[in-house]
């Protein structure tokens, strides 16, 4: 599987989020409900979508940040290895 390395996994948690919270805006808005409780339920969903959205980009960015950390340290040790190998090696 091909893998996206750009950056843009948090534009696609916001994006499905986003396309979440509008879906949800619609039926409610089509819904057979008084006007008042459409707004509550709205309201309400809104700021759930909120919530998940920034838990989520939370998620993603610790996510990153280890990841970020790993590479990090295997380039590191990378750089130590090829170094070490071409060093000269002392006579036995």
């Amino acid at each position: 599987m091909a893998q996206d390395n750009d950056g843009n996994g948090g534009s696609v948690v916001v994006a499905f989020f986003l396309g979440t919270i509008v879906g949800a805006a619609a039926a409610l808005l089509w819904a057979p409900v008084p006007g008042g409780e459409a707004r509550r339920r709205l309201s309400e969903r809104a700021r759930e979508g909120r919530e998940r959205a920034s838990e989520a980009a939370h998620k993603g960015r610790d996510f990153v940040d280890k990841q970020r950390e790993t590479v990090t340290a295997a380039i590191e040790r990378g750089k130590e290895a090829y170094q070490e190998a071409r060093s000269p090696k002392e006579p036995v």
